[in-house]
């Protein structure tokens, strides 16, 4: 499966006339956030390919349109269809985790708090987002062999592809994520990478972590992905 992931800011060669002679060949989007409705709106409609984001720290102005609250007892059905959540036609994924395409992705947006802003969670907040998901990935060990494939996120995990001011720290929370559930992929933004030379790639016991800013290209084997573990 090939994958366009784009993160924090609007990509001149994605968001550009020629988007379908690049990209065209690419099976699903994925927005680590901080991106304008817009841009994944465009993308969605010329591509017409799947697309699952989470939001960032910026770029709100459509989140509570989507957000349930994560005190909220309404977990989704296990099998809930995978249709999109909004006019714009992607789906947005924050403390859920859906299939699309044989491939299990889950999502946690928000960065660490910092400011008492919007989508600004404490470690403590971060773990209540991370146990609302748990049900649907036991459910995903017991009948795919496996709990996720690509965890979504817009924060780093601490220590890891992220800086050591208070607003770009990562969560210690998607540390024991990787370690108790070990998904292959976690793509993140939130970290800009200005130099061409930046380490964007990173691991951490059996998951490749991947800085997705501006936008980056991914190919995953979904062959096996049925296989138990």
């Amino acid at each position: 499966m090939k994958i366009l992931c784009v993160a924090d800011t609007v990509a001149p060669l994605v968001y550009s006339s020629h988007i379908k002679e690049r990209f065209g060949d690419i099976d699903l989007v994925i927005g680590a956030g901080d991106l304008p409705i817009e841009y994944l709106e465009f993308i969605t409609s010329s591509l017409n390919k799947p697309v699952v984001f989470v939001f960032g720290n910026h770029n709100l102005k459509r989140l509570n349109y989507f957000k349930r609250s994560v005190f909220s007892l309404d977990e989704p059905a296990l099998n809930e269809p995978l249709v999109p959540m909004d006019s714009f036609g992607s789906i947005y994924i924050d403390n859920r985790v859906i299939r699309v395409k044989n491939l299990l992705i889950g999502g946690l947006g928000g960065s660490i708090r910092y400011n008492n802003g919007e989508n600004q969670f404490t470690e403590f907040q971060m773990y209540l987002k991370i146990f609302r998901m748990i049900p649907r990935m036991i459910w995903n060990r017991l009948f795919n062999g496996r709990y996720i494939d690509v965890l979504v996120t817009h924060s780093a995990p601490f220590g890891i592809n992220d800086r050591d001011d208070n607003c770009h720290r990562g969560f210690k929370s998607f540390l024991w994520f990787m370690k108790t559930f070990q998904p292959r992929f976690l793509l993140h933004g939130h970290i800009h990478l200005y130099d061409q030379n930046a380490i964007r790639e990173s691991a951490y016991m059996q998951t490749r972590i991947i800085n997705v800013y501006d936008y980056y290209r991914l190919q995953v084997d979904v062959s096996n992905s049925d296989r138990r573990s």
